[in-house]
């Protein structure tokens, strides 16, 4: 399994927990230029903008420790810029879920909601 697939799986059993937990899954993938979320997802007022980290047992950091300010500007600038292509009044919130496979099995999994928050992050679309 490539890279791209292997990182797309992680994101299928993000989406599945999402699913199960009761939201609904708006959008996988937005992207523009320099800059993707790979899950948008919303429940109870909230949208979920959903860094999703796929990993292997051996992989030596963390998907979380992977997660450095220029990523989370990047993050945050990708939502900030769906939520002007797509007016919303949700509230937005920034989660990390790290998933660890070996042989396309899940053997780790660990979500946090409100992971980041755009306090320290200035932008500008």
């Amino acid at each position: 399994m490539d890279k791209k697939e292997f990182g797309n799986l992680g994101e299928k059993v993000a989406a599945f927990y999402l699913e199960k937990k009761g939201y609904t899954i708006i959008q996988r993938n937005f992207c523009i230029r320099g800059g993707e979320i790979d899950i948008i997802a919303s429940k109870d007022g909230v949208i979920a903008f959903v860094e999703v980290k796929t990993r292997t047992p051996d992989y030596m950091t963390s998907g979380f420790d992977s997660i450095t300010l220029k990523k989370r500007r990047l993050i945050v600038k990708t939502a900030e810029m769906y939520s002007f292509k797509n007016p919303h009044n949700l509230q937005p919130r920034f989660d990390v879920v790290q998933i660890i496979l070996d042989n396309r099995k899940v053997i780790g999994f660990n979500y946090i909601e409100n992971a980041f928050d755009a306090s320290d992050i200035m932008t500008i679309m």
